[in-house]
């Protein structure tokens, strides 16, 4: 039976480095000066990476790096619905403006740590990353 080209060795590798995007997606804003918001997802993306790095060295046969990074992706999600009601829109003179953008980030992250979720969970992507 012939793999799939999204369970090929190359392309784990290359969904695993991207599984950073979704834990950084956040509106310049946030990275600005004074804000303490960036915190979480530099320490989650510090997590991902040594995952990734223990995946990709020792060739993914132990669950540690697996359920670490399912772990982050699930954290993110949950981050993300609870600071999606604070961020989401500001009161100035009682006029009440949303953020579209953080809105759309929040959506567009929660659905790709989603996938990760679902992806990293398959056993064609853990035999994938397998040393033969």
């Amino acid at each position: 039976m012939e793999r799939q080209p999204l369970y090929s060795r190359l392309a784990i590798s290359l969904i695993l480095i991207l599984q950073v995007i979704p834990l950084l997606l956040f509106p310049p804003q946030i990275y600005g000066s004074g804000s303490q918001q960036w915190l979480l997802p530099a320490v989650l993306t510090f997590m991902v990476v040594v995952a990734d790095i223990n995946v990709f060295l020792r060739g993914g046969g132990e669950i540690w790096p697996w359920l670490l990074i399912s772990f982050v992706q699930g954290v993110n999600i949950i981050s993300r619905l609870m600071m999606l009601w604070a961020q989401s829109s500001t009161a100035t003179n009682g006029v009440t403006t949303f953020d579209w953008a953080y809105i759309l980030a929040a959506i567009v992250s929660m659905a790709m740590s989603g996938f990760m979720l679902w992806y990293t969970e398959k056993p064609a992507v853990r035999e994938g990353m397998l040393r033969a």
